[in-house]
């Protein structure tokens, strides 16, 4: 049975150097309006979804969160059942947390995001604004772009003249857009962070060029009034051989001054030998293609400016250790001079890893675990959808909210996993109970919760409502649930995408406010080695 732990044990457990899966077991919506600094998302509805690679080793101390409602015991008693052997919950939850004096915090990747500000004020990152850039680009003056997002994130709105150029892939990159050095190199992203952390990232590689990070990124270009680009795919293509030589030479330069850790594979091997004592994650931080064609088994696909933006999405202990994994060692060496001076973690770079080893291809494979030890039937897309023209079944979507508003089956219910009780009470008596979800495992996972509350009969969807739909049948669309009820979604960071101007203002205010909430809380120990 789990322990419960009061927020004065936990403050003192989060500083005393040991590792520590501190995870918030709340949904998105909930985790993003108020968390603890080092709290790793990690929803019950999909607890055992991401378990295993947030927290790969099974012996770590744990400790989870919630609102003080009882989700963090049923989240404890579930891990248990998978093998994990040290778990507690936080007495209270959150609400424990700021009863006892402690800070907590909105938002997503906030201890990334206050680096990126740290990172500003400590080598005084310099920077550009809207109106100076237009005034280059109204001129045709020698200046290059480079924005720091993945495609996705650039191709729904970027800068005029701005080419995708992932942060890790920036000091890589960067001889082969700008080979002159009079040329301005300007990074950019959707806010802040990885505008500077980008720009600082090509300074500290010690290209000749002048570098700048834009101010305030695609919302200040729209809060400026200037109208941005829409659907754009410009990015890179390959790296010459100049380039690589003079990342690489860069690269190493960055490692000796940072003393970053290099191990090669029969180091990474005695690393994993230890991995029952000490969490080990591979990630790899090249290109999602390149991954895709070929990386250690094991490894994550974590592009590399992405995991100094937000290392909470694919690391759950906090003191790991990070092995960075790519075939030149410049994107894994720019990507571990930052994550050294997160000082969070214990970082590697693998040296030559890849070389004559054998590789696997395509996606990073899930890793769900418990999924086959659900005891439930199934029901094929046509089975289900004669059972309901007999009224003999009733539907509870257990999937996300916002595909629940875009289509469902008609009739059905939805309430999320932690939820569950309040949307059995809205299910007609006497009927079997079919659990959905988009793809089916969520569905699954929640079979166990539903077999609790009830003496019905339960049997999931085969495949979810990929398969439903798939099959040709109707699915229709609703406002339900109202916001108020849709806890998995975080509203509070969606409008600023839809170019609000009060959101985006309300966004670039929290970011910048991040430096002093950080030296409230007191629990980071950033560090930084200017020139």
């Amino acid at each position: 049975m789990a322990k419960t732990i009061e927020a004065a044990a936990l403050k003192a457990m989060i500083n005393d150097g040991e590792e520590l899966a501190l995870l918030d077991v709340r949904e998105a919506g909930q985790f993003g309006e108020n968390h603890l600094l080092f709290a790793v998302p990690a929803p019950y509805s999909t607890l055992e979804a991401m378990i295993g690679d947030l927290a790969p080793r099974k012996s770590v101390r744990m400790v989870l969160v919630d609102e003080g409602d009882g989700i963090s015991e049923k989240a404890a008693a579930r891990l248990e059942g998978l093998g994990y052997t040290d778990v507690s919950t936080l007495k209270g939850g959150v609400h424990g947390w700021t009863d006892a004096g402690y800070k907590l915090f909105t938002g997503v990747n906030v201890p990334c995001k206050a680096f990126g500000e740290y990172v500003e004020h400590a080598y005084h990152t310099p920077s550009i604004t809207a109106e100076e850039l237009k005034a280059m680009f109204d001129k045709d003056e020698d200046v290059v772009v480079l924005d720091s997002r993945p495609m996705d994130e650039f191709n729904r709105v970027c800068l005029p003249r701005g080419i995708d150029c992932p942060g890790a892939e920036l000091a890589y990159r960067v001889h082969d857009f700008a080979p002159n050095p009079e040329t301005l190199v300007v990074v950019n992203c959707a806010g802040r962070t990885r505008s500077i952390i980008g720009a600082q990232s090509l300074i500290n590689a010690g290209i000749p060029n002048k570098v700048v990070a834009f101010e305030n990124g695609t919302m200040g270009w729209r809060l400026a009034g200037f109208e941005p680009e829409f659907g754009q795919t410009r990015t890179y293509e390959g790296i010459s051989d100049e380039a690589l030589k003079i990342a690489q030479k860069r690269a190493a330069d960055v490692r000796q001054r940072f003393d970053i850790k290099t191990i090669d594979k029969t180091g990474l091997e005695k690393l994993q030998a230890e991995s029952d004592q000490r969490s080990l994650y591979l990630l790899d931080v090249r290109a999602p293609d390149e991954y895709r064609a070929g990386h250690l088994p094991g490894s994550f696909m974590a592009p590399g400016g992405q995991v100094v933006q937000g290392t909470d999405v694919w690391v759950g202990t906090k003191g790991g250790r990070i092995v960075l994994i790519d075939d030149t060692a410049v994107r894994a060496s720019m990507t571990a001079h930052w994550l050294v001076q997160l000082n969070v973690h214990e970082v590697y770079v693998l040296i030559d890893g890849l070389k004559d080893a054998t590789l696997e291809k395509g996606d990073q494979p899930a890793n769900v675990l418990g999924l086959d030890d659900v005891n439930a039937e199934e029901l094929s897309p046509d089975q289900l959808e004669k059972e309901l023209a007999a009224g003999d079944a009733a539907v509870l979507d257990v999937g996300h909210s916002m595909d629940f508003r875009k289509g469902h089956i008609e009739g059905a219910v939805w309430g999320c996993r932690p939820v569950i009780g309040k949307s059995l009470a809205k299910l007609a008596k006497g009927k079997k109970i079919v659990l959905v979800s988009k793809d089916g495992v969520t569905a699954r996972l929640a079979t166990r919760d539903v077999q609790a509350q009830t003496d019905a009969s339960v049997a999931v969807l085969a495949g979810g409502l990929d398969a439903w739909t798939a099959a040709g049948k109707a699915t229709v669309e609703s406002e339900e649930p109202v916001d108020a009820d849709a806890i998995d979604y975080l509203f509070w960071a969606h409008d600023r995408h839809q170019g609000n101007q009060t959101a985006m203002n309300t966004y670039l205010d929290w970011e910048t406010d991040l430096p002093r909430q950080i030296e409230a809380d007191g629990d980071t120990n950033f560090w930084s080695k200017p020139a």
